[in-house]
């Protein structure tokens, strides 16, 4: 009786197991540590008052002399640059800022990265160029802002802030369309149709939202905008979605002149989506001859902005 023999069978290569997908955290850090090694190597030690010394081979600064200007641990710093999982404080970031000789932009970018909240905010405002505060002036009796996808109101007009309240009284953060709408009280009651302006209002900012997820500084505004506002959650939780630019007609209440309606236009300043000329001009003539008494009464006020 003959026997077959079989190739014995080939085992099976056992897979190693795929590497978890880096999650935004990781794509965080490691953006973070790449910034802060091209920023170390752009600073020379000339520059950073420190001896250059024999035999340099790193361009620009090395790791232990970065940590000695900031004050802080070589391994520390270190760990930073490698994209560790650690704890930063914004006092550190600020040392680290002033140690790399970082400018605004960079520094903004440098607490955004570490998703943290710059102790020394900007003053200045961001993208506003002398051109465009003087096309706001020339715009008026027409209310005007320039806002930017997040609508926080970079400077507006005379007969805009007087529309809505003394901007100028409010603190920075508080400047934003979609703060004053839900939880500023003056504000809101100068909504003529407050529900549906809010919810339109919420949609738009949906449709915004969607192309910052993940950006500490929207996280954190909507997180705020959560907690204070009951009317903002039930919207938020609906998931409706608007086009940003839509046009609208809406109407204001105004306690010297009465109601007035409104079209809305948005301009783009750069790129989309970047800062916006938002201009309000009259729906009719009745608030067009409104607005001109609003401007009126706004003229023994000097020109503000944001």
């Amino acid at each position: 009786m003959t026997t077959m023999l079989q190739e014995p069978r080939a085992l099976a290569t056992p897979r190693a197991p795929a590497s978890p997908a880096p999650t935004a955290d990781d794509v965080r850090r490691g953006e973070l540590a790449a910034f802060l090694r091209s920023r170390r190597e752009r600073v020379s030690p000339e520059q950073a008052g420190l001896p250059r010394g024999p035999r340099r081979r790193t361009p620009g600064l090395r790791r232990e002399e970065v940590a000695h200007l900031a004050a802080v641990g070589v391994t520390w710093y270190t760990w930073l640059e490698q994209a560790r999982d650690i704890k930063v404080s914004p006092q550190v970031l600020d040392a680290v800022a002033r140690a790399l000789q970082l400018d605004r932009s960079e520094r903004s970018h440098l607490f955004a990265l570490a998703n943290a909240v710059d102790p020394m905010p900007e003053t200045d405002c961001p993208g506003v160029s002398a051109d465009l505060r003087m096309m706001l002036e020339q715009l008026e009796p027409f209310p005007a802002v320039i806002q930017n996808s997040r609508y926080d109101l970079l400077a507006y007009n005379r007969t805009y802030s007087a529309l809505m309240c003394d901007l100028d009284k409010l603190p920075r953060e508080e400047r934003n369309c979609m703060w004053l709408a839900f939880t500023n009280a003056e504000v809101r009651a100068t909504l003529c149709d407050q529900e549906e302006t809010t919810r339109a209002m919420a949609a738009r900012f949906r449709a915004s939202m969607a192309e910052h997820l993940g950006e500490p500084a929207w996280e954190r505004f909507l997180a705020k905008l959560l907690a204070a506002s009951p009317e903002f959650r039930m919207m938020w939780a609906r998931h409706e979605v608007a086009p940003v630019a839509s046009p609208r007609v809406r109407g204001h209440r105004h306690p010297a002149v009465g109601e007035l309606r409104f079209n809305f236009t948005s301009l783009w300043t750069g790129p989309h989506p970047g800062g916006r000329l938002l201009t309000l001009t009259p729906a009719d003539e009745v608030t067009r001859e409104r607005l001109e008494r609003l401007d009126a009464l706004t003229r023994s006020v000097p020109p503000r902005g944001a």
